[in-house]
């Protein structure tokens, strides 16, 4: 079991995806916990980095491809969350 704490403004943190058959606990702040699949957080992790590559007009893989200098930084490590989202 992998135990999360969301912090302050919503968010969990996770630099990866986990197996899909982890269970992992999430301690939100208002002091209720969830238990949730890494199936699941792997999604939100999806969506998270989606959002996020959108906002900074990459492309699917994560580059700007009119950069001159093409660095590759397509990972998000903080994914939003809330208590009592469906599993």
């Amino acid at each position: 079991m992998i135990q999360l704490k969301q912090d302050a403004d919503g968010y969990v943190r996770m630099k990866q995806h986990y197996p899909a058959r982890t269970v992992i606990e999430i301690t939100f702040n208002d002091g209720t916990v969830g238990e949730y699949t890494g199936l699941r957080m792997n999604g939100l992790y999806d969506a998270a980095l989606a959002a996020y590559r959108l906002g900074n007009n990459l492309d699917a893989k994560g580059f700007d491809r009119h950069a001159k200098n093409i660095h590759r930084r397509n990972a998000v490590e903080y994914v939003p969350v809330e208590s009592g989202m469906a599993p």
